[in-house]
């Protein structure tokens, strides 16, 4: 067969790539290379802030402890002799210095008593059937939780109300459940 009858062979040559086509072809290779230069840059950049953000966030969880214990210790001078109150009057300004430097970096106390449960926030430690409160309201704060701008540091720990009955009627289902699953096992 001659070149003239091969189907698969053009009879039309490809015309040759200019320099106007070939500049654009790299130039825009180049915008391409360089918005993922730019990309990379800013995503590293964020990764490195967000590294940065967790470790102080966790220094801070580290340094909540020993602040929470001073605040306890303080809390009980009141019955103790003038003496220890003027000595407790220092500790209570040594504590307001680091209540100062967490709040200077944005780390701010959860206020919690008296609001809704609210599991970004808050940690349930305890319930209580109770109809003094609205099902669902934090009762009483054991642990003060802390924000760090919009991200949870530390969660508050609480008692939670609960309606009359609740918890009962929870035991009940959940020794059913287990009867259930005890006599399946039997089977």
């Amino acid at each position: 067969m001659t070149e003239e009858q091969d189907p698969t062979i053009s009879a039309e040559p490809k015309a040759p790539i200019t320099a106007e086509e070939q500049l654009m072809e790299y130039k825009d290779k180049y915008l391409r290379l360089l918005a993922d230069v730019d990309n990379t840059r800013k995503r590293m950049q964020k990764e490195r802030q967000d590294a940065t953000r967790y470790a102080v966030d966790s220094i801070v969880v580290e340094m909540l402890a020993p602040i929470d214990n001073l605040e306890n210790a303080l809390q009980h001078t009141q019955h103790m002799s003038e003496e220890t109150r003027n000595w407790a009057q220092g500790f209570t300004m040594i504590l307001s210095q680091f209540k100062d430097v967490l709040s200077n970096h944005g780390i701010t106390p959860l206020t919690s008593e008296g609001k809704a449960f609210d599991p970004q926030l808050h940690y349930a430690i305890e319930t209580e059937e109770t109809s003094e409160f609205e099902p669902g309201t934090v009762m009483k704060e054991f642990v003060k939780g802390y924000r760090n701008g919009e991200r949870t540091v530390r969660h508050s720990r609480v008692k939670v109300a609960v309606a009359p009955g609740t918890i009962k009627k929870q035991e009940q289902a959940t020794s059913e459940t287990s009867q259930e699953t005890t006599e399946t096992k039997g089977e």
